[in-house]
């Protein structure tokens, strides 16, 4: 059983184009969206395929709750439901589901496969220079202050849920962006193995982007808060 995470927030105008592309590569796979209260029609397009199609299911959330909660209910769903594969993806457009088959793919091999955006030259190529230089710094951050060798901070992945138990990754407590590196970091941490494929990452070309010049201030310095703590102990 495989089961496809997609957090949405006023993703209305590309959910529908995003899972036609999914049907094309997997049409076995579940989809479970977890919406954050979107005010732009997000909820009711999410329903009007569900009822066009039983391997779709939804959670709907009060309010904003962060991206890093919305995989973990994902995530809770998934395990309480006894998916063996679970995968994770943005709604944005700039994950592309032809990598599904191959996180798959690993899946029998290894415990976590995660992407990796720094592997192939120019993958970052179509987004703007700022965000490419903070792209680029936290990637070295983390990778310095954890001591840790991954892209770490993307949210395109594939748990073997046969062998990671959800506690391990539910011991992230960040309910942000920092949940994808503290996560990943724990997993390592506890000697699970981790497969990186390298993919190219397109800039989102519908809709704006949800990370606001708060978040980014706040992952950095729970990071810097983060690599202190476990220095000390």
């Amino acid at each position: 059983m495989k089961l496809l995470i997609i957090p949405t927030l006023n993703e209305k105008k590309n959910i529908t184009t995003l899972f036609k592309k999914i049907r094309k590569i997997d049409h076995k796979i579940d989809i479970l969206f977890v919406d954050d209260k979107s005010t732009d029609g997000t909820k009711e397009e999410i329903l009007y395929l569900k009822k066009r199609n039983k391997s779709i299911y939804y959670i709907f959330r009060p309010r904003k709750l962060g991206i890093g909660s919305a995989h973990k209910d994902g995530l809770k769903f998934a395990y309480k439901k006894k998916y063996k594969i679970i995968l994770t993806m943005d709604a944005d457009g700039t994950h592309n589901p032809k990598y599904i088959k191959n996180l798959i793919k690993y899946s029998s091999k290894y415990d976590l496969i995660s992407t990796n955006r720094f592997e192939k030259k120019d993958s970052l190529i179509e987004w703007p220079v700022h965000r490419r230089f903070l792209t680029k710094i936290r990637f070295y951050l983390i990778n310095i202050l954890l001591n840790i060798n991954y892209d770490s901070s993307g949210a395109y992945r594939c748990y073997n849920a046969k062998n990671i138990k959800l506690n391990d990754v539910l011991g992230a407590k960040n309910d942000g962006y920092s949940f994808f590196w503290e996560s990943l970091y724990l997993l390592n941490k506890k000697k699970y193995s981790i497969k990186e494929i390298p993919i190219y990452l397109p800039y989102r070309k519908v809709g704006s982007s949800k990370m606001t010049m708060r978040d980014i201030i706040g992952s950095l310095f729970y990071l810097f808060k983060y690599s202190i703590k476990n220095l000390i102990y």
